[in-house]
């Protein structure tokens, strides 16, 4: 019978004051009790709204009428039919805004909590699954994927579940793209992420780290000589933008891809016991209001800045990062600066960072991202003493694999131009999605995008 109440079962949290010292998981996750209760607030609807607005159609009702038996292990099982990384997904895709927004639970109350569930299932399975399942037979196809994120994963895992003999290579010396260098460690364990990762690499992907593409080998190359017979681009979007305003050179000035890839990747969280660390002053500004702004600042507080300000050029309303995001930043004390705009950054005799210059705004009328744009109010500039800022406004893809690869179309800003259902570039046998593609996006539409490029390879493959 379904469970008519209005709102989700709550998700169990670290309190906010103790969170914010330390890098422990912020969500603790639904309990098999909770699990069960959630799942049976599906109604099981016939024309399944919530599996349209998945990037990668999880079969929702399926998975939850599973849960609500308490078959958790077959549960799973049907999440993994379609999704390589559901523990992943479970804990960073933006829900509200994809399969809950379209729940129809969600017309009267909340929406079900598909998401916490997924979670709760993918963490389950780990823990509980007896054997990996043997890699399929070869198909005699070889195909190469450059980054080895959400997009570059879930195309070698279908791929690799189709027989192709499929290699990642990946830049870093460490497998995950964003998943390890920019997600903080208290939103996505690193330890989760190296084990859906080693989910993909059963199923017989190699990834082979250090290798930057472009510089190492280029793609030609892997096509013409290596044996290749397609390749797929998902190698995010790791150029930092800035804001160019005076003083953005100066130290204790930092990206927020630096910043959280230190932090992250290079584990500064812990010194001395990696002897990477960073330095964060008493008051910290961080630029942008994205989920990265909000990760950073969060870091920010945790490495143990006493303030924290996000400073955001528009309102409230406006604020692109997840609700669930803003909201844990404001619980873990982070101070929102909103309709303020920095106009230069100041320094000391030494030329360390010791204050922005900022001015405040006010809403016009909307630009062409439908937000209202936000307009200068004359005299009203100000300085905020701060040691470090950290610019956290959005990335592009590295120009690298463009200016190495001849006749390989790309947008002005630097996204290689491909088709939105195929993921095919204007190089024959190349597929390209993801950030590389979008610029800066979410995890689950890098992962819809690298879906369904696996089924473009594999057509254009077999049609040869």
């Amino acid at each position: 019978m379904a469970n008519m109440r209005l709102d989700k079962n709550p998700m169990p949290e670290q309190e906010p004051n103790v969170r914010n010292k330390n890098f422990k998981e912020v969500a603790l996750g639904y309990t098999a009790e909770m699990a069960i209760d959630e799942a049976k607030r599906c109604l099981n609807c016939k024309n399944q709204p919530c599996v349209s607005g998945c990037p990668v159609n999880v079969r929702i009702p399926e998975f939850l009428s599973l849960v609500a038996e308490g078959k958790f292990m077959e549960a799973a099982e049907i999440v993994k039919s379609t999704n390589s990384l559901p523990a992943i997904c479970g804990r960073v895709c933006p829900q509200e805004t994809q399969c809950e927004k379209l729940c129809v639970r969600g017309k009267k109350g909340d929406p079900v909590g598909i998401g916490r569930i997924e979670r709760f299932v993918a963490d389950y399975a780990m823990e509980n699954a007896k054997e990996q399942a043997a890699a399929p037979a070869k198909n005699g196809h070889k195909v190469a994927v450059i980054g080895s994120g959400p997009a570059g994963l879930t195309c070698a895992g279908d791929l690799a579940k189709k027989g192709y003999d499929v290699t990642i290579f990946e830049a870093l010396h460490t497998a995950g793209g964003v998943l390890v260098y920019g997600i903080p460690e208290f939103r996505l364990p690193k330890a989760l992420v190296r084990r859906e990762i080693a989910t993909v690499e059963a199923l017989g992907v190699k990834i082979i780290p250090d290798m930057v593409i472009g510089k190492c080998i280029t793609l030609d190359e892997l096509l013409e000589e290596e044996g290749f017979e397609a390749v797929f681009i998902g190698s995010g979007a790791g150029l930092p933008n800035f804001q160019k305003i005076p003083g953005e050179n100066l130290m204790g000035v930092y990206s927020a891809n630096e910043f959280l890839t230190r932090i992250n990747l290079m584990k500064a969280y812990d010194f001395p016991n990696h002897d990477t660390p960073i330095k964060v002053g008493k008051t910290v500004a961080v630029i942008g209001g994205g989920n990265v702004a909000m990760d950073a600042a969060r870091c920010a507080k945790r490495m143990g800045a006493e303030t924290v300000y996000i400073v955001y050029r528009r309102s409230d309303a406006e604020l692109p990062a997840r609700a669930e995001e803003v909201h844990h930043a404001k619980e873990e004390g982070i101070v929102f600066k909103m309709l303020t705009n920095p106009t230069k950054i100041l320094g000391d005799e030494e030329g360390r960072v010791r204050a922005m210059e900022v001015i405040e705004m006010e809403l016009g009328e909307p630009d062409e991202s439908g937000r209202r744009r936000p307009v200068p109010k004359q005299g009203s500039e100000y300085e905020m003493e701060v040691q470090t800022v950290v610019v956290g406004i959005g990335t592009s893809p590295n120009p690298l694999i463009k200016s190495t690869t001849p006749g390989l179309d790309t947008q002005k800003w630097g996204g290689i131009i491909a088709d939105e259902e195929t993921g095919k570039t204007s190089r024959e046998g190349v597929y390209a999605g993801g950030d590389a593609v979008t610029g800066a996006a979410t995890v689950i539409l890098a992962m819809g995008a690298g879906k369904k490029a696996a089924a473009a390879i594999d057509e254009y493959i077999q049609n040869k």
